[in-house]
């Protein structure tokens, strides 16, 4: 098929890649505000996993074709990866383009727009036999090639059965184990793909609620998720507490069903609640830190294991790493800051500022003299650390693990103090 592929997220260059990949013909229109020679220097698409050779390889075959200005050949799909505020380039790119078109064509809205949009921009199509069709983006960042290739699901709202089977002769070739097509009207997929986003966030948030009380209760909280998992009613799927959620594509959709509740006059006591937990757990090592020293934390020194949301990515946009950060430096606190990935983004934030130093190759140089460790991003560099080696470096030897991936019992038989979410050492075991 001819395909014109719009957007610079990262869901439009995995789609354009993907898609030439299995023989369509694409033409990419990044969106103007982020070019192509812009966006292939960006630190996130050079770190997702195979990303950028994909694209290499598509543009050597001739199958994929990076442009500067919107295609205006016949094509048969127009696939928009827009951001969120980026509703009116949409609008104005269906009006112009796709409308000038006289054979059928399709729609395909992959972008996080508000719900009932895709059938806005079916409406400004100028003919009977061009439609729209909803495809929320559903990639994972940090695997996201996996996710479009070999899909669990992919949410497709049509109501229409030409442009229904368009759309699944396009995806095909990612359709072949089973399939994982599932059929709905437009704006509920829009929503489906939102409330997803809301119920991951509750459990989250919820599991973190619960590791506050354990530790007021003086309870493992281990013990509560394995007994909570093992419900077959609930299952052990995002039921790991932690120092809060971030990343861009996750807040931003958490934002957006929080936006069309609010747009809809149906206000949302537990979504509000959700992301104020989320915000307050953001600082929970901090606190446990201020409490250890019972607040007198200047000229401390802190080492911080992992800036980025989560494992796999360089992106730390809305990460809890900035919110800690921000804590400490206010208290006259010293960081050292290790990342495999992503401490060029936080450079960009704290360069400038003194009492942050990065440590590039060592994350153990980070702890020499620290008076705490925070484990903040799950890498798994840092799963099995020389806990002798830490304890001779750092000036307290206090392990706050804001992942618990580390065994308290074991950690503080080798000397060391440890304080996770909902997790310490049991004293019996000493």
């Amino acid at each position: 098929m001819r395909v014109n592929v719009y957007g610079s997220e990262l869901s439009a260059a995995v789609a354009a890649a993907a898609l030439s990949s299995v023989g369509h013909q694409v033409d990419w229109y990044p969106h103007p505000e982020v070019p192509w020679q812009r966006l292939e220097h960006a630190e996130w698409l050079l770190r997702e996993p195979g990303l950028k050779s994909q694209i290499d390889a598509g543009c050597r075959s001739g199958l994929l074709r990076l442009t500067d200005t919107p295609t205006r050949e016949d094509v048969e799909i127009h696939w928009l990866a827009l951001a969120p505020d980026q509703r009116e380039a949409a609008e104005a790119y269906v009006a112009d383009i796709p409308a000038a078109q006289s054979h059928p064509l399709v729609i395909v809205n992959n972008s996080t727009f508000p719900v009932g949009h895709t059938e806005r921009l079916e409406a400004l199509l100028g003919h009977a036999d061009q439609s729209a069709v909803a495809l929320p983006d559903m990639l994972e960042e940090g695997r996201a090639w996996e996710t479009f290739t070999r899909p669990a699901r992919w949410l497709l709202g049509s109501e229409d059965s030409q442009a229904t089977a368009q759309v699944r002769e396009l995806l095909r070739a990612f359709n072949r184990r089973q399939d994982v097509f599932q059929l709905m009207p437009r704006r509920a997929a829009e929503l489906a793909k939102l409330a997803i986003i809301g119920m991951l966030a509750t459990r989250i948030s919820y599991m973190n609620e619960l590791a506050g009380l354990a530790d007021s209760l003086d309870v493992d909280v281990e013990h509560v998720r394995l007994g909570m998992g093992a419900d077959s009613r609930i299952g052990f799927e995002y039921l790991y507490p932690g120092c809060g959620f971030g990343g861009p594509s996750f807040s931003r959709d958490l934002m957006r069903l929080a936006d069309v509740q609010h747009a809809s006059g149906r206000e949302s006591l537990l979504l509000e609640h959700v992301l104020d937990i989320n915000e307050q757990k953001k600082e929970t090592l901090f606190r446990k830190f201020w409490h250890h020293f019972h607040g007198q934390l200047f000229e401390r020194r802190v080492a911080i294991w992992g800036a980025a949301f989560k494992p796999g990515t360089t992106r730390i946009d809305q990460a809890p790493v900035l919110t800690l950060i921000d804590a400490l430096l206010a208290q006259g606190v010293n960081v050292s800051v290790h990342d495999p990935e992503a401490l060029p983004a936080l450079r960009d934030l704290y360069e400038q500022h003194s009492r942050v130093r990065f440590c590039d190759d060592d994350f153990y140089a980070a702890c020499e003299g620290a008076d705490a460790l925070m484990l903040v991003t799950e890498w798994k560099c840092y799963w099995n650390p020389n806990w002798r080696r830490l304890s001779e470096l750092m000036a307290t030897p206090l392990i706050l693990d804001g992942r618990n991936i580390f065994d308290p019992d074991y950690v503080a038989a080798r000397g060391l103090i440890y304080r996770g979410i909902g997790r310490r050492a049991d004293p019996t075991n000493a």
